[in-house]
């Protein structure tokens, strides 16, 4: 009888060690361009669509906004971003790309392919393993 117990056994422990080996392999790539993982993320959405409010950038990022807030700070003060609390609701706080953000893309075009030649696999194999983390999560659009 297996024992559902054992290391092994769980699904939680290899999704783990991968999801911390794919951040460490972005590790080098992101120094360059003077950002961590989480950051990254970050300048993806914005990259996506300039000026979101803290909310939408935590909604999107899964992220809550004592997580953020201090993430964003570091980007303001390396000036990636710009910060400007709502005149609307002051409550409300604008997250928008600077220039020196918005030419960080262009540096940052080469990551994904660099990521996938790491990886070692297929681009079909790591389709399918998104689509399954997506499934999973529920995080597909």
């Amino acid at each position: 009888m297996k024992d559902h117990l054992h290391l092994n056994e769980q699904l939680c422990f290899p999704v783990y060690v991968f999801a911390k080996e794919i951040i460490n392999q972005y590790r080098p790539l992101l120094d360059e361009l003077e950002l961590t993982y989480p950051q990254y993320l970050v300048m993806l959405v914005l990259w996506e669509k300039d000026k979101q409010t803290v909310n939408q950038l935590g909604e999107k990022l899964k992220l809550d906004s004592g997580t953020l807030t201090p993430l964003l700070k570091r980007m303001e003060q390396k000036e990636f971003v710009s910060r400007v609390r709502s005149t609307i609701d002051e409550r409300s706080v604008n997250i928008s790309l600077t220039e020196k953000g918005k030419s960080l893309r262009e540096q940052a075009q080469a990551i994904p392919q660099k990521m996938v030649a790491s990886m070692g696999i297929s681009i079909e194999d790591l389709e399918n393993l998104k689509n399954i983390i997506h499934k999973i999560t529920n995080t597909r659009k």
